[in-house]
């Protein structure tokens, strides 16, 4: 007999907003290989000599301006739907964030001290990309061989265009939609192009064919842009989102090597110029808020747009806890279990 579990796991956040803890937070994200991916030489030179010496002061006052009384919005609401999943299923149910805590070691050992050795691993990034959803997957890979030998590890599939993923996004953006708006804007999280190039099995798809997310290829299964593309349209297709009245852009980016285009800075500079006024924000690639969504884009990215002539930018605020949500979690984990076919929220 085998007992079942489930892991859920995010990005992660630092500690608090004091410099310590984030410049710990930091060093542990930035050299990771499938974030910064240079020589490990290279990596420790940029990570300890050009980024940690400033950055963890200017990311520190970011943070400090989005905090909580129970901590960094990312894991506090982690929690919140770990906490509610966890009353819909019967199974012993962890989170864990790649960086920082609660961490994956401490995750497995409790699903191991209870017994736990056929394990579900939901990565909570809808889209395939090595620095979020392949660098998750594997870190738990490792810890578990280590820690658990005997225990099995399913992951579940970037679940970008599922159906259960698309209605609870647009569920938890329908009372923003309803009330007006002049363009909506698709801000997922960048990478480096250089990143699609090594995600591609083909090697000869992603950025070398003309409209390559378009075109049919097996790439499409590792490929962030497309699978960022395939969410938007599923998502005006149930929204009735019309045609001309949306955009994708791309934000986060780090360093001077491209990213993926357009930068959604620009694009927030842009847009009143094109007379765009009143502008509604959603950032798909996260489940839940945290600094990107709520400082880069609600506050940094709303002053920039009003800055450029618009009159009103509004972010419509990730998924959460939203029961939606939740009920597309409950699926996931319930189909797992065999208890039951998937049931689209």
């Amino acid at each position: 007999m085998t007992k079942k579990g489930v892991l859920l796991v995010n990005l992660g956040s630092p500690d608090s907003p004091a410099e310590p803890d984030v410049r710990k937070y930091l060093r542990e994200f930035l050299m990771d290989g499938r974030v910064l991916d240079t020589p490990w030489p290279i990596r420790f030179c940029v990570v300890n000599f050009a980024i940690l010496p400033s950055r963890p002061k200017e990311s520190g006052k970011a943070y400090g301006t989005i905090w909580t009384k129970e901590g960094s919005p990312l894991v506090v609401i982690s929690k919140r739907v770990q906490k509610k999943l966890q009353e819909r299923v019967s199974v012993p149910l962890e989170l864990a964030m790649r960086y920082q805590n609660p961490s994956i070691e401490s995750a497995i050992l409790k699903l191991n001290d209870q017994g736990v050795d056929d394990l579900l691993l939901i990565p909570l990034f809808p889209h395939y990309a090595m620095s979020s959803y392949e660098t998750a997957v594997v870190r738990v890979k490792e810890l578990a061989a280590r820690i658990a030998p005997r225990m099995q590890v399913t992951v579940q599939p970037p679940f970008y265009a599922d159906e259960d993923y698309i209605a609870a996004l647009v569920a938890s953006a329908s009372e923003l939609l309803k009330s007006g708006y002049d363009h909506l804007l698709f801000s997922y999280h960048g990478i480096p192009e250089r990143h699609l190039r090594k995600s591609d099995p083909t090697g000869c798809h992603c950025l070398k064919v003309p409209n390559c997310c378009e075109t049919a290829s097996p790439a499409h299964a590792t490929c962030y842009r497309a699978q960022c593309f395939a969410t938007t349209k599923a998502f005006v297709k149930k929204a009735g989102v019309p045609e001309g009245k949306y955009s994708v852009s791309f934000q986060s980016r780090l360093g001077r090597d491209p990213w993926l285009k357009p930068y959604t800075d620009f694009e927030l500079e842009r847009l009143p110029k094109e007379g765009v006024k009143n502008l509604l924000v959603m950032c798909p690639a996260f489940v839940s808020d945290c600094l990107e969504t709520i400082e880069e884009i609600g506050e940094r990215g709303r002053e920039s747009f009003l800055h450029a002539g618009g009159t009103q930018c509004r972010l419509i605020p990730c998924m959460n806890d939203h029961p939606a949500w939740i009920t597309a979690l409950e699926n996931k984990v319930k189909a797992f279990l065999g208890e039951r076919s998937p049931v689209l929220a």
